[in-house]
């Protein structure tokens, strides 16, 4: 269902599109932990240490197929909340291209640096071939990966955040499948997790990309002419798309640094901090995800010229952001040593102490980063890079600093220290933007500044 969010209460609006996003997202965290789960009780430490050795890396090319969602996305949904539906059509055709000439130069990038990449990270020697062995798979699906997030990102552009999820919910259940026939019943250990992501994120690739097409030629009907690339609205596209992505980029950057600093504390440590990681993504992406829907909520109204629903969205998504993040808080606090306990075996203590004490310094923390992702999505949305990229800069800074600042004085424990301080700051500094308007176009202010215009519904 494509939806129209410009009109409808905010609240209301923002909560059923989000809803099924924050479920999908949900899914696709299920699937991300499945690997880790299956081969940290399969495997071992090693095992799972491998995973969580070359996990850094993969995070640099999910942070460009997010980074290019983002930017079509933002960029669709102003168009058709505008109404401009031909040049909607030229923005969908336009992204396809873009995007599969990215993903196919990243893939040979990854072909050719993975391994030296997990030299420069100081991996042990006991887990490298793995680690490498999972990273070449990896690499080979990244098409896949970014073919799914530009059709997600176009679905969701257009108000339609359900049929996404099926497809993920579908890919979410492959993939667990196939990571027990893989690693479980044919012991391919570590490489099998990675064909069994493989083939679950293709499928679903596959499968969105042929509904997405059916549907926009039905939904999306218009009698202009529609370009199949379009070099104007390639480089509004940019416009957000970049930043995103050397947001996603640099904080992934930064996890690599991080990761050296972990790597020094040898196998125990290394699977702790990737299980313990796995479920701080699991949270944090939740929000991300939410952080996205106000963004297409805010792009749509950007478009439309009513910057009164957007104030009104925002305070809405922040009540649900938060409390999303309390079950979360809970849960890894109260309940961390369980939660360890799903990804290693009994015997692995020093593994899941440092998993625990992780969860134990980040996880009361949640709530600071949920307003800080929900704010970035307003000033995403809206097109206000400069200080969404701010924030999240000043973020990673902070943390890759006093991680080795910390470490060298605390351990291990140090490194889990250096995260709050860089939620909160980063935290600070994009709420204050948006409290003075930063968010709001030149040519919109005067609009916002009248009251009964900004108080519109």
């Amino acid at each position: 269902m494509i939806t129209d969010m410009t009109t409808g209460k905010p609240a209301v609006v923002l909560w059923k599109f989000s809803f099924p996003m924050l479920v999908s997202s949900m899914f696709q965290q299920i699937y991300n932990i499945a690997d880790s789960v299956i081969v940290g009780q399969i495997c071992g430490d090693d095992g799972l240490a491998a995973i969580g050795a070359s996990y850094s890396i993969t995070m640099l090319f999910v942070s460009f197929a997010l980074g290019c969602n983002v930017g079509c996305s933002v960029i669709i949904s102003q168009l058709f909340g505008a109404k401009k539906y031909g040049a909607t059509k030229t923005a969908i055709n336009t992204s396809y291209i873009a995007v599969l000439g990215l993903s196919v130069i990243l893939t040979i990038i990854g072909c050719i640096l993975c391994r030296p990449m997990l030299n420069l990270l100081k991996t042990p020697d006991n887990i490298f071939s793995e680690g490498a062995a999972y990273l070449d798979i990896y690499t080979y699906g990244i098409i896949f990966l970014f073919l799914y997030n530009i059709c997600t990102g176009i679905f969701t552009a257009l108000g339609d955040s359900n049929t996404p999820l099926v497809f993920l919910i579908a890919s979410s259940l492959i993939n667990i499948a196939l990571d027990y026939l893989f690693v479980g019943s044919l012991g391919m250990g570590v490489s099998g997790a990675a064909w069994a992501t493989f083939i679950s994120q293709g499928a679903a690739g596959a499968a969105a990309f042929f509904v997405l097409n059916r549907k926009v030629r039905t939904a999306v009907k218009t009698d202009e002419k529609v370009q199949h690339f379009s070099l104007p609205v390639f480089g509004k596209i940019c416009y957000v798309a970049i930043p995103s992505i050397l947001q996603n980029s640099f904080v992934s950057v930064g996890n690599l640094f991080v990761q050296v600093v972990v790597n020094g504390f040898g196998s125990a440590v290394i699977a702790g901090y990737s299980a313990a990681v796995k479920l701080n993504s699991f949270a944090v992406t939740s929000f991300g995800t939410m952080s996205n829907g106000l963004s297409n909520y805010t792009a749509q109204n950007i478009g439309a010229n009513r910057l009164g629903r957007i104030r009104r969205g925002y305070k809405a998504a922040l009540i649900m952001a938060l409390g999303v993040s309390l079950p979360f808080l809970l849960v890894y606090t109260i309940k961390g040593g369980f939660m360890m306990s799903i990804f290693l075996k009994d015997e692995s203590a020093n593994a899941i102490q440092a998993g625990v004490d992780f969860l134990t310094i980040v996880a009361p923390f949640y709530p600071v980063v949920a307003i800080k992702l929900m704010t970035d999505g307003v000033h995403r949305g809206a097109c206000a890079m400069q200080w969404f990229m701010a924030s999240t800069f000043l973020d990673l800074i902070i943390r890759v600093v006093l991680s080795f600042v910390f470490s060298g004085i605390w351990g291990s424990t140090g490194i889990w220290m250096s995260w709050p301080f860089g939620w909160i700051i980063a935290a600070v500094l994009i709420c204050t933007a948006y409290f003075f308007g930063a968010w709001i176009p030149k040519s919109l202010r005067r609009r916002y500044k009248h009251k009964k215009q900004a108080a519109e519904v």
